[in-house]
């Protein structure tokens, strides 16, 4: 099968992922676009076809002019086809976004790559904000700028942590909102607006950091975690949360699908998770909240590791990790 993963790269400890090249701290743009498969632009044509009458004779190529078709500059394969009022964001302007964040803010790229061939792409950057909960269990604020070139991604900035135990990934959000800043591709992206648009964002950092200490304190029983968990995959349907959490035996037929999920995140909760053992995690909201984002980064099944990645950042296992924390915090309101 081939790869989602069109070209990586990346700097320090390798990614969850286990990809990509590996790359000198603080090497400059040029590099991270050549290394990260980042050094070629999105061009475009309109779109064009050919009609025959009821005898096959032909015309020649006429122009449908409501649509064009993207495709890459270095190798002119087909990427989508969109509308013409479809604003391209170019593989470089996302690294670009980047620059001034680097070079004056104390910024450090550590992983920039392409999936699905160049339909999307993205970038990650350590932002300096980092956090020890009970004294231990260190997590680091991230800035993850992706966008996609076939419209199944807006351009989003958004603020991220990681958990340094295990790298997993979460998405920064407050009171059921999430902090990221999204350019949809009818209007161009404007880097210095969104910039300052994420000021506010970064500067929940505290907040949310403090929520999460909350979370470490906040102790859960087993029957808790179960419903938890049976909340999260299914969301608040008490006849489904409540047959998942009753007895092995007494459980349907009809969410039977689920048990082994279920299962994994139980486990990865009740210890065997990475961290798990740790005293912000044992026991606690906290250690629910990383069940779930280890599950969704590490153990889900995908169809291959980068399929999982994709997932993880922007699709199905992202929005079960969002459930999670909006679960999670809801024990602490």
């Amino acid at each position: 099968m081939s790869h989602l993963i069109e070209k990586m790269a990346y700097t320090g400890e390798k990614p969850w992922h286990n990809l990509g090249r590996e790359l000198p701290s603080r090497q400059p743009l040029e590099v991270w676009a050549k290394e990260a498969g980042m050094d070629w632009n999105i061009q475009e044509t309109p779109v064009r076809f050919a009609s025959r009458d009821e005898e096959g004779d032909g015309s020649p190529l006429a122009t449908f002019k409501d649509q064009k078709v993207l495709f890459r500059s270095d190798n002119r394969e087909p990427l989508s086809v969109v509308s013409q009022r479809y604003q391209v964001v170019q593989p470089r302007e996302v690294l670009e976004f980047y620059r001034d964040l680097t070079q004056i803010s104390g910024y450090e790229l550590e992983t920039a790559g392409v999936l699905k061939a160049g339909r999307k792409f993205w970038a990650l950057a350590r932002t300096g904000k980092e956090m020890t909960i009970q004294g231990a269990d260190v997590v680091r604020g991230y800035l993850l700028l992706a966008t996609s070139c076939d419209g199944t991604l807006a351009t989003m900035a958004t603020p991220t942590t990681i958990r340094v135990v295990c790298n997993n990934t979460l998405a920064m959000a407050l009171d059921g909102a999430s902090q990221a800043v999204r350019v949809p591709h009818s209007t161009s992206f404007d880097a210095a607006a969104v910039k300052t648009r994420l000021g506010i964002a970064v500067s929940q950092w505290d907040e949310f950091m403090y929520r999460m200490k909350a979370l470490s304190l906040r102790k859960v029983r087993s029957r808790d975690a179960q419903r938890f968990f049976a909340r999260v995959l299914y969301g608040p349907a008490t006849d489904r949360v409540d047959a998942l959490t009753k007895p092995k035996g007494a459980i349907a037929v009809t969410v039977a699908p689920k048990e082994r999920a279920l299962r994994t995140l139980q486990a990865l909760f009740d210890g065997h998770g990475r961290g798990a053992e740790m005293g912000a995690s044992k026991g606690t909201a906290w250690g629910l909240l990383n069940a779930v984002t280890e599950y969704v980064d590490h153990e889900r099944r995908a169809r291959s590791t980068e399929y999982r990645l994709d997932s993880a950042w922007f699709g199905q296992g992202a929005a079960i990790k969002q459930r999670a924390l909006d679960q999670a915090l809801a024990l602490i309101a």
